[in-house]
């Protein structure tokens, strides 16, 4: 495949993830719309790593990946598909944009990465009144419980972003197909738990929407979008990886707006632009370079 194909696919993954996960929901429930998701992906990837025989190493620094991968894993879905039930698809990947923001903050904070420039910091300033102005705006998005949806989102930003900081201080050089298998493993038991707790039945009939989203999602998002996010990393500075965080959240409100009849106002608007105003000053720097070998 080539490197623009690649990119493209992996911002229309990107986008349309936020609306195929409330859509998984819709019928079935968040917890075994998420527990059906996890085990397509993880029977997908392990058929691809058996056919290419991968390597699917069990060392000991492969196994505190799996397992640090698999809790980020579980804590961050788990919440994202309790509270994509409560606030606009498009909303999931503008908190996700934050990720780059949490990561940096967790580093300095527990690794003690000296990162924090004052222009980083100046962005997360930014990004923090975005998400103020957003969380000001949750008691208007339609639900009543708009702002718990918000605020366990953000939770699973902080625990997906904290996830990455662990795993790059556990340094495992496995293959990414097999870090994927090792931290969906581990996920599954805790999301099979999950669903035993809150619903544990099976729906006597599953809407085609419903199937289709976590069909999509099972090999879409959590096989063929990861293989290609490392794709791209492999061929493409980190500049130009780092622009797909700031398309992604506004196709993701478009395509919520248009698909699935979200109304998107002003102070929405104005706090993703400052959150995505805020990413870009984080980024600076990087996107700095960029432009200067365009």
């Amino acid at each position: 495949m080539s490197v623009p194909l690649a990119y493209l696919a992996i911002v229309l993954i990107w986008a349309t993830t936020p609306l195929a996960i409330q859509w998984s929901t819709q019928g079935i429930g968040f917890a075994l719309a998420v527990l059906l998701r996890m085990l397509i992906g993880v029977v997908v990837a392990g058929l691809i790593i058996a056919l290419w025989r991968i390597r699917f190493p069990l060392h000991e620094r492969a196994r505190r990946a799996y397992l640090v991968g698999g809790l980020a894993l579980f804590g961050g879905m788990a919440l994202t598909y309790w509270g994509a039930r409560y606030i606009h698809s498009g909303l999931i990947s503008v908190l996700f944009g934050l990720s780059p923001l949490a990561a940096a903050i967790l580093g300095a904070v527990f690794v003690g990465e000296r990162s924090l420039t004052r222009v980083k910091l100046i962005g997360m300033l930014l990004g923090a009144g975005g998400l103020a102005t957003i969380f000001v705006h949750g008691d208007s998005l339609g639900h009543e419980h708009a702002l718990a949806g918000l605020f366990a989102v953000l939770c699973a930003v902080t625990i997906y972003s904290g996830g990455m900081v662990w795993l790059k201080q556990i340094g495992d050089d496995s293959p990414p197909l097999a870090t994927t298998v090792g931290s969906l493993s581990v996920s599954l038991p805790l999301f099979a738990l999950v669903w035993w707790s809150t619903d544990g039945q099976l729906p006597a009939i599953v809407p085609p929407r419903a199937g289709a989203a976590v069909a999509y999602l099972g090999v879409f998002g959590s096989v063929i979008g990861f293989a290609l996010y490392y794709y791209v990393i492999k061929h493409l500075e980190t500049a130009k990886v780092a622009l797909i965080t700031l398309i992604t959240p506004v196709l993701a409100l478009l395509l919520g707006s248009w698909l699935n009849g979200e109304s998107i106002g002003l102070r929405l608007w104005l706090g993703t632009a400052l959150i995505l105003l805020g990413l870009s000053v984080h980024q600076w720097e990087m996107l700095a370079g960029l432009r200067r070998r365009v």
